[in-house]
């Protein structure tokens, strides 16, 4: 995530350790063995007509193979030097790695597959004809591979035994008059990689600690760009070989989302409230024209079963239509739902506010006595929810996103609350698979940002995917 990545890359401002560089240096040979090595075995496996899956026949005798000799020269050697081209041009040969280990596999198959299109683009283009073998070049690709993600993976682990026995560790200090943001404290805890050894508020006090420990990065908590103690501690780091990271007080309590510009030669960072901008909204609604339109095919069937059920055991209407705060929290959105309760519920609500068990502004009461028989098991099942698909194509919610909320609640929003308005609200959420209506109301507008600042598609998906076994095991339904 974004936010995470820059607050690594502002951890690993200090000096590179003598092991970063020894291990990111090892990673060179090791992928150079790892091509020459998968290139020839790929090479002799065609030659005896093995295929890479024992007992399974699938090619055929080899026909124009060339020489071992033309090969070598002609292929084996100038395409591992491709190979580590890409590998370095991936930045997988930068010493201070702040990519995780899954993150660095992931590149390392993006490789070998832009290797295998260039090879192929190489040969039908320049060369003006098809490779040696299909079967070998097949081979070769999946050869290649598995033995560069196995030599980095040893390096991995050798490197992180070394960490653990306090090898390559990164001596970190805070400064200045304000203590450490929670989320960088938690950071530095929870990374084998550093050891935080604690707040100072001055430089003699930097001074002073330096005598006892070797300090690798200080991270200045209240820099001055125009105070004269702030000068004296980025020479101070200067002089004595120790890295600066300063932490802009604007930003200390929104790390997510920050990206740095140029104007001209002037660097400047820049926060944006959610990918949900630009290309992430077009995305985000092909999904949600696409994925609705497809569960509104699939759970026709039933939405129709479960209408006809409401009409004879509860009568007419059918569907209830809750008026919620859309995006931007100046809008009013007509949440379509499977009528769960009496008629007359609405009127009746008053009568049950001190019998709400949801905190803050929201209203909601257990084994509420308006909900009808078929609603309750409806509910159980979260089916009285599903006509908000037709809300979801009309663009009025999205699959995913911040539950909306009734007006007469959202009134009693704290401005910071409000903050959930600002991406169109969804039928599920992050929150709804951390707790449903279990969750404290804080906690649900703390994952209501958390997904609000670090969108993906992936996470859409995760989160519809989670949201099928949270309704099956049915906690927090109410």
């Amino acid at each position: 995530m974004r936010g995470n990545r820059l607050l690594w890359d502002a951890l690993y401002s200090a000096p590179v350790k003598y092991s970063e560089i020894l291990f990111g240096v090892l990673r060179v040979p090791l992928d150079a063995l790892a091509a020459l090595a998968a290139l020839l075995l790929a090479y002799r496996l065609r030659e005896a007509n093995i295929d890479l899956l024992p007992g399974v026949q699938v090619i055929t005798q080899p026909s124009n193979l060339p020489a071992f000799s033309y090969y070598l020269q002609t292929f084996v050697l100038p395409w591992t030097a491709v190979y580590i081209a890409l590998i370095a041009a991936l930045r997988l040969y930068h010493l201070r790695i702040t990519l995780g280990a899954w993150n660095e596999m992931g590149r390392v198959i993006v490789a070998s597959g832009i290797w295998l299109m260039i090879v192929i683009a190489w040969f039908f283009l320049v060369e003006k004809q098809l490779f040696f073998s299909r079967a070998l070049l097949l081979q070769a690709t999946v050869l290649l591979t598995i033995f560069a993600m196995a030599g980095r993976a040893a390096v991995i682990l050798l490197q992180r035994a070394c960490v653990r026995r306090g090898i390559g560790v990164r001596t970190v200090v805070s400064l200045g008059g304000r203590e450490l943001p929670g989320v960088m404290h938690e950071a530095l805890r929870d990374e084998q990689r550093f050891r935080y050894i604690g707040h100072l508020s001055d430089l003699d006090g930097l001074k002073r600690l330096e005598g006892e420990h070797h300090i690798d990065l200080i991270l200045h908590t209240d820099p001055l760009p125009s105070g004269d103690e702030t000068g004296q501690l980025i020479n101070y780091c200067r002089s004595h070989h120790i890295g600066y990271s300063f932490l802009p007080p604007v930003f200390v309590d929104s790390p997510h989302q920050l990206s740095m510009d140029r104007l001209g030669l002037v660097p400047l960072l820049r926060f944006e409230p959610t990918p949900l901008d630009g290309w992430g909204r077009v995305w985000k609604r092909l999904f949600d024209i696409v994925g609705g339109v497809t569960l509104l095919v699939i759970l026709s069937p039933l939405m129709l079963l479960v209408a006809i059920a409401v009409l004879v055991t509860s009568g007419w209407p059918v569907f209830y239509l809750s008026k919620r705060v859309g995006q931007h929290g100046n809008c009013s959105v007509p949440v379509l739902k499977f009528r769960t309760m009496i008629r007359d519920a609405d009127a009746r609500k008053k009568e049950f506010a001190e019998l709400s068990h949801r905190d803050g502004p929201l209203f909601k009461v257990q084994n509420d006595p308006r909900v009808t028989p078929i609603g309750r098991l409806l509910r159980r099942w979260s089916v009285d929810e599903f006509p908000q698909l037709f809300n979801v194509i009309a663009g009025q919610l999205s699959l995913v996103g911040p539950r909306p909320h009734l007006p007469d609640e959202v009134q009693q929003y704290r401005e910071d609350q409000r903050r959930v308005f600002a991406v169109r609200p969804g039928v599920t959420g992050l929150a709804q698979v951390s707790g449903r209506s279990n969750l404290k109301f804080d906690d649900e507008v703390r994952f209501d940002m958390q997904y609000i600042e670090e969108w993906s598609l992936a996470l859409d998906v995760w989160i519809l995917w989670r949201t099928v076994f949270v309704v099956l095991w049915g906690k927090g339904a109410d």
